[in-house]
């Protein structure tokens, strides 16, 4: 184990004692505050609890589970980084004034303090592991996903929807797209002229992501296929699939999702020859990229794969494996959207949230794992408006998570059907229960959800622009789009206890509600000059009372934005009445 000091750390207490997984207690005086640590869904400060960096795949309410961990944290004074693929447990808690952060990590590992403004210490950790690339223009329009479009007919009657209420997207995910075998076949009973419809969809401005998970499937009930039973079959005897250490293919174990599945090793070049070119008539048809989902597939230690690694680092690094091989496949001009990420993982892929139940628990945790998910390196992020699953959200919950949505990097709806996988856990007696604005509309009978819905669509359009520009400014100088106060205002006590603010871009503060039942929330101004959604100025600093109702959303914007932006038709977006 290696101490590596970043600034001048003299003020810090660190002591360690080297055994097979080490030991070090640092002390932070006058601290009482982390962030960081991936996409964290309990808490945004998590002094007081424990951290474990494995990638973890829970279904809804994960607490203190993780699809993204990274092995980074952040406090105003100093930030951590420790430079290992082995699982790494940070335990903090408070004594007196100062912070105690305990880290047990592997013995070789690099252990990296870096004593300088929070900022800083994002871009030192970026430059020792990988910075986010810059995604296409097109990916910060609104995305549209249900998992029951499971066929040619549903998906263009959608998009055709959104063309007619006046919300069209940019982006459409199709999940149910395949023989549910290979995920690299179309069901030719139900999408018998892919590549039409997949150009008349990008001629209507539309680019379309298919669904992919890494596994070679295991027949359940003996539903296979010839070619399923020919891959499977490939796959054990050109070793193209993970093993384990006593020579036996690695398939998932009981319990899990696609238990009993081989698992394809992409540290292997003949796994991603072969996985690819069954893949390449997707390229070749036009489609944008892939939603890579799964990739937590890990479960045991004596897995090994191709490079020599075991399932000790493969549970953390496979994620990271897998992204990075579909990224070299696709190209810079798709894109991959991901669920499970590790340490370098984000130079790769765009990420979502997982899975979360429609209550407003799971808002607010979806703001927390946002959050700290931007200060571990994860700029390009989204959530599921509203929730994947479980009973339709309220007019109200709908309506909240929408708006906050337009000031998230990736804007998306997307759900599991009724009668889905989870039928048994999350019962929902609707059957067409999309998530978006026309379905709300149909299930609630409130016309005024469409209404809202297409003023915060048309908000988020103009937005785009601003978009694009902040998203090149945050690959360039390796800051987050989505930013909480203690990045742009580390010397601001009360900016940094804000953990339901943070800055979107450089120019617009954003305060949402995630409570049910509230029209109004305090919101505190950093210093400089604002300007309300109403055209109302405000100078910095200075706490407040903000009125918002329902399908509205706080925001302020710089008098003298560094973005140069005209904000003023996303103002009238957001301040009409």
């Amino acid at each position: 184990m290696k101490l590596i000091w970043h600034g001048d750390c003299k003020f810090i207490s660190v002591t360690s004692n080297d055994s097979p997984e080490t030991n070090i207690t640092i002390r932070i005086p006058n601290e009482s505050r982390i962030w960081g640590f991936g996409e964290r869904f309990d808490s945004f400060n998590q002094a007081g609890l424990l951290r474990s960096t494995v990638v973890n795949e829970a279904f809804t309410h994960q607490g203190s589970n993780t699809y993204f961990p990274v092995p980074f944290c952040i406090t105003a004074k100093l930030s951590l980084f420790v430079d290992s693929a082995y699982e790494t447990v940070f335990e903090t808690d408070l004594d007196g004034n100062d912070l105690i952060v305990k880290i047990a990590c592997d013995s070789n590992a690099d252990v990296h303090l870096f004593s300088m403004e929070p900022k800083e210490a994002l871009k030192a950790f970026l430059k020792l592991s990988e910075k986010p690339a810059l995604p296409p223009e097109w990916a910060f329009g609104v995305w549209m996903s249900a998992n029951r479009w499971n066929s040619q007919s549903d998906l263009l009657e959608q998009a055709g929807l959104a063309r007619k209420y006046g919300m069209s997207a940019t982006v459409m995910v199709a999940e149910a797209w395949s023989d549910e075998k290979t995920f690299y076949l179309w069901n030719k009973g139900k999408w018998d002229s892919s590549d039409r419809m997949v150009e008349e969809l990008s001629e209507n401005g539309i680019h379309l992501i298919l669904w992919q998970v890494p596994v070679f499937k295991y027949p359940e009930d003996g539903n296979t296929s010839e070619q399923l039973d020919h891959d499977n079959q490939t796959a054990i005897h050109d070793r193209l699939c993970l093993f384990t250490k006593d020579g036996k293919p690695y398939r998932i174990p009981k319990g899990h999702w696609f238990a009993g599945s081989l698992v394809p090793d992409f540290t292997n070049p003949s796994t991603a020859k072969w996985w690819f070119q069954k893949r390449a008539h997707l390229l070749d048809s036009g489609i944008s990229g892939f939603k890579t989902d799964g990739g937590e597939f890990i479960y045991r230690d004596d897995v090994v794969a191709f490079n020599g690694q075991d399932g000790r680092t493969l549970k953390n690094l496979y994620a990271f494996y897998y992204v990075k091989a579909y990224s070299q496949f696709i190209g810079k001009d798709r894109v991959l959207f991901s669920r499970a990420g590790f340490t370098g993982a984000n130079a790769y892929s765009l990420y979502w949230a997982g899975d979360q139940l429609s209550q407003w628990s799971e808002l607010k945790s979806v703001l927390n794992a946002g959050l700290n998910a931007a200060l571990s390196g994860v700029f390009f992020w989204g959530f599921d408006i509203a929730g994947f699953s479980g009973p339709m959200p309220s007019e109200q919950l709908y309506m909240r998570a929408f708006a906050l949505a337009v000031f998230v990097p990736i804007m998306q709806w997307h759900s599991e059907p009724s009668g889905g996988q989870f039928k048994d856990i999350q019962k929902n007696d609707v059957m067409i229960n999309d998530r978006s604005p026309w379905n709300m509309t149909a299930i609630t009978g409130s016309p005024s959800i469409m209404d809202r819905c297409r003023h915060l669509y048309s908000a988020r359009n103009h937005l785009r622009p601003y978009i694009v520009t902040e998203a090149s400014c945050c690959v360039s100088s390796s800051e987050p789009l989505m930013r909480p106060l203690l990045l742009d205002f580390p010397d601001d006590i009360c900016a940094i206890e804000q953990d339901e603010e943070y800055m979107f871009g450089r120019d617009i503060l954003v305060a949402p509600i995630v409570c049910e039942d509230r029209d109004s929330r305090p919101v505190y101004i950093p210093r400089g000059e604002w300007i309300s959604c109403t055209g109302e100025k405000v100078s910095g600093p200075v706490h407040l009372t903000a009125s918002v109702p329902e399908g509205k959303i706080a925001v302020w914007f710089r008098g003298n934005p560094s973005s140069g932006f005209d904000f003023s038709e996303v103002m009238k977006d957001i301040g009409c009445d």
